[in-house]
């Protein structure tokens, strides 16, 4: 897997919703449901936790550029 890239947003989001990096990366590599956009970004939710987490994120040529987590 590339590796992963938060911006400040995204970033400050998973802090405060108490996820951590790796649980970010396993919903990207497992997702439950999985969504391209028309922006190009793609949507991906699962479950950490018993918590529903949806990761937006844009792929790169070297990185995956997380955009936000909710």
């Amino acid at each position: 897997m590339k590796p992963l890239v938060f911006i400040d947003h995204a970033e400050q989001r998973r802090k405060q919703r108490g996820f951590t990096s790796l649980e970010i990366e396993f919903v990207i590599e497992r997702p439950q449901l999985l969504r391209k956009r028309a922006d190009q970004r793609t949507e991906v939710v699962g479950v950490i936790k018993n918590r529903l987490v949806k990761v937006i994120y844009e792929e790169k040529e070297s990185y995956l550029k997380i955009i936000s987590v909710m």
